[in-house]
């Protein structure tokens, strides 16, 4: 298990839909992150293809417009040394997911964007905001440098 400070090799982040907040986190953290962490995201619930994401994410040079929603059930995978939940709901089922394995899971709290109404242009402002904090966040934990060692 990697303490505080420590970069994981394998991270899944976790949402209520796995459409929205915890794709952007995981195509965020692939970018930031090519070939050093295993990424995945998953949902309590399957959610449907949100273009909002598509169209904040490619602002910043990532596509996610091929991301399928999936929930917790259809992972495929195990063994993360990390799972970041980015909702009550998932955090609530990743600790319910791993009470018998070693596995550190966080809670980041993050706003739900598609709860925000208004014109277009400000529901584009509310995802622009999760996205930037999970930028952020992502680059603070995992320890992103721009150097080419990491």
């Amino acid at each position: 298990m990697n303490g505080p400070g420590l970069r994981p090799s394998a991270v899944l982040f976790a949402c209520g839909m796995n459409s929205v907040r915890s794709p952007m986190a995981a195509a965020i953290t692939r970018n930031l992150f090519p070939n050093q962490i295993y990424t995945r995201s998953a949902g309590v619930h399957k959610g449907e293809h949100d273009p909002f994401v598509d169209v904040v994410m490619n602002e910043v040079g990532m596509d996610v417009s091929t991301h399928k929603a999936k929930t917790f059930d259809d992972l495929q995978e195990a063994g993360f040394d990390l799972i970041i939940t980015l909702a009550p709901e998932a955090h609530h089922a990743a600790l319910e997911l791993t009470r018998t394995e070693a596995v550190e899971v966080e809670y980041w709290p993050t706003m739900d964007p598609t709860l925000t109404t208004g014109s277009r242009d400000q529901i584009l402002d509310a995802y622009r905001g999760v996205r930037d904090q999970l930028m952020a966040r992502i680059k603070e934990r995992l320890n992103w440098s721009r150097s080419p060692s990491g």
